[in-house]
């Protein structure tokens, strides 16, 4: 028996109801690697997009999800990770990841009230979760579950905004500190907040809980 995998798995049983009653399709994988195959070869097949694209994610990428749906057959894949293209380029499939069936991501956090919270940079993975995409897909791991709306927010001002700026050798005071100082750097990654307490229309986005800690 493993203690913490049964803990979790109980803990993502409920909040998983929470979810439901939000108006999520939600679902549990008991790995990142279940995660990626239960996309694969369920969501995407009951959804059959004509297009994909991304909003940014470690988790989306550690998943193996990232590779394995660029691979798909007559699928449109608008690959928005592609950082060897010029920033035009790059922008320019950001916005044309609005208008895909299926946009895949994860969140900074969630709430045991059934909420998904994120802070962006430039917006495009909010505004995608939002609205535009037919359907969206939120991977996420169960390190992200915060008890309030209060626990979120400072999880990701106080964990997940200084740690990503640091992945991404950004020249802000929290990636030298650790520490947010609500900055005005030229690098600063936080620039737009989203609160989503409800799926809308119902069922339009799919939130898979992971039973394993993932990204930031």
């Amino acid at each position: 028996m493993k203690p913490v995998q049964t803990f979790w798995d109980i803990k993502l049983g409920e909040i998983k109801e929470v979810f439901e009653d939000n108006g999520y399709t939600t679902h549990v994988a008991k790995s990142s690697a279940a995660a990626a195959s239960l996309v694969l070869d369920k969501i995407i097949p009951q959804l059959k997009p004509s297009s994909i694209s991304f909003g940014g994610s470690m988790t989306v990428v550690d998943s193996g999800l990232y590779d394995q749906v660029k691979k798909l057959n007559k699928v449109k894949v608008i690959d928005t990770y592609d950082y060897q293209i010029p920033r035009e380029e790059q922008i320019e499939r950001r916005r044309q990841a609005l208008l895909t069936d299926v946009f895949i991501t994860s969140a900074n956090a969630i709430t045991e009230e059934g909420e998904i919270v994120n802070l962006d940079g430039s917006g495009n993975r909010v505004a995608a979760m939002a609205f535009g995409p037919r359907n969206v897909v939120v991977l996420v791991g169960r390190n992200k579950l915060c008890v309030d709306l209060d626990a979120a927010v400072s999880r990701i001002k106080e964990y997940a905004a200084p740690v990503n700026a640091m992945r991404l050798k950004k020249k802000t005071p929290c990636a030298v500190t650790g520490k947010c100082a609500n900055c005005s750097s030229k690098d600063r990654i936080c620039s737009v907040w989203s609160i989503t307490e409800k799926s809308f229309p119902k069922g339009r986005i799919h939130v898979v809980l992971i039973n394993e800690d993932l990204g930031f």
